[in-house]
C-alpha cells in the first residue's frame, strides 16, 4: 500500500489520511493541523512481517495490534523526535533510537515535529522458534550502544529507504536475518533484572547458543558437546538449559534446519537447485527421513510445498500482469507447441496467399492493403506469416488499420464498416480471426480464449519487401494518416477512438480509493480537421463489468482482445472532460518487422525489431527505421493511435482506426548511410530530430531465455530502459557525429531531452531526443 496526502485537494487531506491510516492499523489520536502532510508505504513479507514507513507533519498515532495475537512491534525513529506512551510507560525517543513492546498492548507515539519512522509488526509465527526467551511486558527501548542494535538500525533504514520498491519476494533474505538481529538486540547489555533475574541470565546464555547453532548448521557433525565447549559450559548443563524450555538439543537443530530448507525451497535464489542439494546443504544426510520430517513439521511433502508455492507466486503476481505465466514452459516455448503453429500458420497462410501480387515490371507503384480476415494478424509477430503483400524498395502503400478497441463501442467504430465487422465478426459457432494473442489455440493457460490474449493488437500485413536480408534496414516513411470514419448511420462521417484505463495501467495500484480499483473506458470524438487543427474530445466513459463473450467466456477484467460490450451492462456518463479538448497527434502504436523467432511473439513488448513502440513521433513526416531480422523483413503495422501523451500512463492511448499512406525503403546492409550502419533498434526521424528508443530490455527475446515472453513483464524498469537509451544515444552519436564520448556525453546532458515513450507495454521505453539543429555543420 503506498499513499500520499499530496494526492489530495487540501481540504480532504486530513480525512483521506485517517482513512489510509486505518487500513495499516493506526489511528490519530488528535485532530492535527489541517495543513496535514502524511506520506505511508506499507508492504508485508512472506511470513506475515508488516513494515510501514511514515513520514508527516507532528501528529499523533496510535497502533493496536490485538488483532494478531502473539505478535509484537518494533518502532524505529529514523528523523525527528516523539514521546512513546504505552501501559506505565512514557519513554522520550530521538532520532536513531528503537523500541519494541507485544502487541496485545495498544500505544500511542506524539511526534513532536517533521518526523519519518518504520513501524514493524512481527508475528509470533515468523519468530517462534527462535523465540525462547519471554519478551519484554512493556516497551522497551534497545540498546542504542551494541553492536547488534547498530547493524538492526542500519538494516531497517536501508530498508526504509527503499520501501517503494520493496516486494515479499525481495524480503525474503530481511525474513531471515531480522529475528536473529532483534534477539541479539534484546539480549545485548541488557541488566539481569531487564532479563528477568536469574532466568533472564540463563535466556541470555541460550541466545548465545542459539546464534552458534545457527552458524552451524549446515555442519552434519554439529553436536551439543561441541557447543557446550564453546561456550564453557557442561554438556549436562546444555541439556538442562533445553529442558527448561521444554525443547532438547537435537529436536531444535532439526527444526532449524527444516525452516532453512523450507525458505531455500520457496525462494528464487535457489530455484534451480534440486531438493536434494537444499537438504544436504543443511545438515540432513539421508532424503527420505528428511522428507518424512519435512511432511510431520509442516504437513506437505518438500516436493509439494515447492510446487505449491511456485504456483501460489504466479498466480499472486501474475493474476494482473499481462503475458503468459511463467510456470507453463509448454506454452509455445516447447518445441511441440512451435510445430503445432507452424500447422496453424499453413493452414492459415493457404488462404492468405497472392492475396495482392507483385508485377515485374520494375516501375515504382502503389498498393493498396484492406483490412479483412486475410491480411491482418492480431496480438502476434511471426517469420511463418505469409506475406498479404509483396513490394519493391520505394513503393508506396495505402495501408488500412484497426484498432483492437473498437468494440468498447461497437455501434461507433464497428457497426456498417465491411472491413471492421469482416474482422471483428464473433459468434457461438466461432470467431472470423480466431488466434488473438501469441498463447495457446485452446485456451489452456487461463481460459479467456485462443491465443489468450497474450499480444493484443490488430495488425496489418506482414509486407514483404523484395530482396531484404537480415542485417539490412528498411525505411518506413508515414506520409499521411487519416482517421477510419464510421459506417453507422447515426455516426456516419465521424470518427472515434476509446481509451481505457485497466488493469496493466501504471496507475491502476495507485488509485486515491484502492479500495475501489476499476477499469474505466472513455470514448473519443476525433475531429477530422478540415476546419481547424484536429482535436479530440470525449463524449462518454464507462466502468468496465463483467462481459460474456459470444463464446460464453465471462471477463471479469479487461482480459481478451476484441470482448463485444453490451451497452445493457454498462452506465454512460457524459459529464465527463468538459471543456477539454486534446490535439490530435495520429501515429502508429506498433510499427514492426518480424522478429528471428520460433514461436508467435506477444505484439505487446517492444524490443530490437520494433513492435509496439507507443511513440507520437512516429506520425504523418517521419520515418522509422527497423533493422531486418529475416527475409523479407515482412514488415506490419496496427495499434494506430489519435493521440497519446508520453508514458501512455493509464494503458493505452486514443485507440482509433487510421489509414495511412507510406512509403518503404530498403537499404541494403553493404549500401546504407552512415547513420544506419550501426543500427541495431528502432529509430524515428522526423524533419527536426532523430529520436533513439531505449526498452528496459532492448532484445528481450535473446536476452532472458525461455520464458522471456512472461520474464519482460516481470522485469519492466525505467532506470533499465534509460540506461539503455543513454548507450544508444551515446553510439549513435559517436557513430554519426564522429564525437568522442566525452564531448557525446556533454552534449546529452546539456542539449539532448530524454523523456518516457511508455510504462504500458511491459518492456518499458525511454527515447532521447537528438535535435539535428545541434549540428551547424
Amino acid at each position: 500500500m503506498r499513499f500520499t496526502t499530496n494526492t489530495y485537494p487540501k481540504e480532504q487531506r486530513l480525512d483521506a489520511w485517517r482513512f489510509a491510516l486505518q487500513r495499516a492499523s493506526l489511528s490519530l489520536e488528535n485532530t492535527p493541523d489541517t495543513n496535514i502532510y502524511g506520506e505511508l508505504v506499507q508492504v508485508e513479507s512472506d511470513s506475515g512481517i508488516t513494515f510501514t514507513r511514515l513520514v508527516g507533519t507532528p501528529q499523533d498515532y496510535t497502533f493496536d495490534f490485538r488483532e494478531t495475537p502473539g505478535s509484537f512491534w518494533l518502532a524505529v525513529i529514523l528523523d525527528g523526535n516523539c514521546l512513546l506512551r504505552g501501559g506505565s510507560s512514557l519513554i522520550e525517543m530521538d532520532e536513531g533510537d528503537m523500541i519494541c513492546a507485544p502487541g496485545d498492548k495498544p500505544a500511542s507515539l506524539q511526534l513532536l515535529g517533521d518526523h519519518r519512522l518504520l513501524l514493524l509488526r512481527i508475528p509470533a509465527t515468523s519468530v517462534d522458534q527462535r523465540l525462547k526467551a519471554p519478551m519484554p511486558q512493556e516497551p522497551r527501548k534497545l540498546s542504542a550502544d551494541s553492536g547488534p542494535t547498530r547493524l538492526l538500525f542500519s538494516l531497517l533504514a536501508s530498508l526504509a529507504d527503499m520501501s517503494m520498491e520493496l516486494t515479499p519476494s525481495n524480503l525474503r533474505p530481511v525474513e531471515l536475518s531480522l529475528p536473529e538481529f532483534l534477539l541479539a538486540s534484546l539480549m545485548s547489555d541488557a541488566p539481569p533484572r531487564a532479563l528477568g533475574g536469574a532466568a533472564g541470565m540463563r535466556a541470555a546464555l541460550l541466545e548465545r547458543i542459539f546464534q552458534t547453532i545457527e552458524m552451524k548448521l549446515s555442519d552434519p557433525d554439529l553436536n551439543y558437546q561441541q557447543v557446550a565447549s564453546e561456550h564453557g559450559i557442561s554438556p549436562r548443563y546444555l541439556q538442562k538449559l533445553f529442558e527448561s524450555i521444554d525443547d532438547s538439543f537435537g529436536h531444535y537443530v532439526k527444526l532449524r534446519r527444516l525452516e532453512r530448507c523450507r525458505l531455500d525451497l520457496i525462494s528464487p535464489l535457489h530455484s534451480q537447485k534440486s531438493i536434494s542439494d537444499i537438504l544436504f546443504q543443511w545438515g540432513f544426510n539421508d532424503s527420505a527421513s528428511f522428507s518424512r520430517a519435512f511432511r510431520e513439521q509442516y504437513g506437505i511433502s518438500p516436493r509439494e510445498y515447492r510446487k505449491h508455492a511456485q504456483s501460489d507466486d504466479h498466480a499472486g503476481s501474475e493474476s494482473l500482469r499481462r503475458g503468459r505465466p511463467a510456470s507453463r514452459r509448454d506454452i509455445a516455448s516447447s518445441k511441440a507447441a512451435s510445430d503445432t503453429f507452424a500447422e496453424d500458420m499453413e493452414a492459415a497462410n493457404a488462404a492468405a496467399q497472392n492475396v495482392v501480387p507483385i508485377d515485374d515490371d520494375g516501375s515504382v507503384r502503389h498498393h493498396h492493403l484492406p483490412v479483412s480476415p486475410q491480411t491482418v494478424h492480431w496480438g502476434y509477430f511471426s517469420s511463418l506469416l505469409a506475406p498479404a503483400l509483396t513490394i519493391k524498395s520505394g513503393d508506396y502503400v495505402t495501408v488500412e488499420t484497426l484498432t483492437h478497441h473498437a468494440n468498447d463501442d461497437a455501434e461507433r467504430m464497428v457497426v456498417g464498416d465491411e472491413g471492421a465487422e469482416s474482422v471483428y465478426h464473433w459468434d457461438e459457432h466461432g470467431k472470423a480471426v480466431e488466434r488473438r494473442g501469441a498463447g495457446p489455440m485452446d485456451a489452456s493457460a487461463v481460459g479467456r480464449g485462443a491465443g489468450e490474449g497474450f499480444g493484443v493488437h490488430i495488425c496489418t500485413g506482414p509486407i514483404a519487401i523484395q530482396n531484404a536480408r537480415p542485417g539490412d534496414i528498411i525505411e518506413v516513411r508515414i506520409l499521411s494518416l487519416e482517421p477510419r470514419r464510421s459506417c453507422n448511420p447515426r455516426f456516419l462521417g465521424r470518427s472515434f477512438g476509446s481509451n481505457a484505463a485497466t488493469f496493466w495501467g501504471f496507475h491502476y495500484n495507485d488509485l486515491l480509493t484502492p479500495h475501489d480499483q476499476r477499469e474505466v473506458i472513455t470514448i473519443y470524438e476525433v475531429d477530422n480537421g478540415k476546419e481547424r487543427l484536429p482535436t479530440a474530445h470525449a463524449v462518454y466513459s464507462y466502468r468496465w463489468t463483467p462481459q460474456t463473450d459470444p463464446s460464453g467466456v465471462v471477463h471479469e477484467r479487461y482480459d481478451y482482445p476484441g470482448v463485444p460490450v453490451d451497452p445493457a451492462t454498462i452506465e454512460k456518463n457524459y459529464d465527463i472532460l468538459q471543456g477539454v479538448e486534446i490535439s490530435v497527434r495520429p501515429h502508429f502504436g506498433v510499427i514492426a518487422l518480424a522478429p528471428s523467432h520460433a514461436g508467435p511473439v506477444d505484439s505487446i513488448p517492444p524490443s530490437s525489431f520494433g513492435g509496439n513502440l507507443d511513440n507520437w513521433r512516429a506520425g504523418p513526416g517521419s520515418s522509422v527505421y527497423l533493422p531486418v531480422q529475416v527475409a523479407g523483413g515482412l514488415l506490419s503495422l496496427g495499434d494506430p493511435h489519435a493521440s497519446q501523451g508520453d508514458s501512455e500512463v493509464c494503458g493505452t492511448a486514443i485507440e482509433c482506426s487510421m489509414t495511412a499512406l507510406i512509403q518503404v525503403i530498403h537499404h541494403p546492409q553493404g549500401d546504407m548511410p552512415k547513420m544506419l550502419k550501426d543500427l541495431d533498434y528502432p529509430l524515428i526521424e522526423t524533419e527536426d530530430e532523430w529520436v533513439v528508443m531505449g526498452f528496459s530490455n532492448p532484445d528481450y527475446l535473446k536476452g532472458l531465455g525461455e520464458d522471456a515472453q512472461s520474464e519482460v513483464y516481470k522485469r519492466a524498469s525505467i532506470d533499465h530502459a534509460m540506461r539503455d537509451a543513454f548507450r544508444k544515444a551515446r553510439r549513435f552519436l559517436m557513430t554519426t557525429k564522429n564525437l568522442s564520448e566525452d564531448e557525446v556525453i556533454s552534449l546529452l546532458s546539456v542539449a539532448v531531452d530524454f523523456g518516457i515513450c511508455q510504462v504500458a507495454n511491459g518492456n518499458w521505453g525511454v527515447h532521447a531526443v537528438i535535435r539535428k539543429s545541434l549540428f551547424i555543420a
